[in-house]
């Protein structure tokens, strides 16, 4: 078994209405590259995160934050880790193995639609710069 990176609790946002005992697995394609199947599913340990990713994703639908349970083993997502920032500040994870839904988290707070647009600004720049590592 792996060290042990982060006790949690995870999070894992999205447009899917999913329900408790749901298993969220690799092999779909990317939320925000749709031309990309991820091998791996990603998650953060903060609930902040989750909701930007749900708010981000480029497919559309009503974003969703849920309690997530890893099955398997995780690592550090290196698309933030290191490549871009020291550490995981973002502690962002991801796994090959399942993330089993817990809950739906309701509180998460949500971007104003200026902020919604700006984010978006920028990972269109990003995206057309860098490559996401899979």
């Amino acid at each position: 078994m792996a060290e042990l990176l982060d006790e949690g609790p995870f999070f894992h946002g999205t447009m899917a209405k999913l329900n408790v005992g749901d298993l969220l697995t690799a092999g779909h394609r990317s939320n925000y590259r749709p031309e990309i199947v991820m091998n791996h599913i990603y998650f953060t340990a903060l609930v902040d995160g989750a909701g930007l990713a749900a708010e981000l994703a480029a497919v559309d639908g009503e974003p969703h934050v849920y309690l997530i349970e890893p099955t398997g083993d995780f690592d550090n997502d290196p698309n933030v880790t290191d490549k871009k920032f020291p550490g995981n500040p973002t502690r962002s994870y991801r796994s090959t193995e399942p993330l089993r839904i817990v809950a739906e988290v309701h509180d998460w707070p949500r971007l104003s639609p200026d902020a919604l647009r700006q984010w978006r600004e920028r990972l269109a720049a990003i995206d057309d710069k860098s490559e996401i590592i899979n």
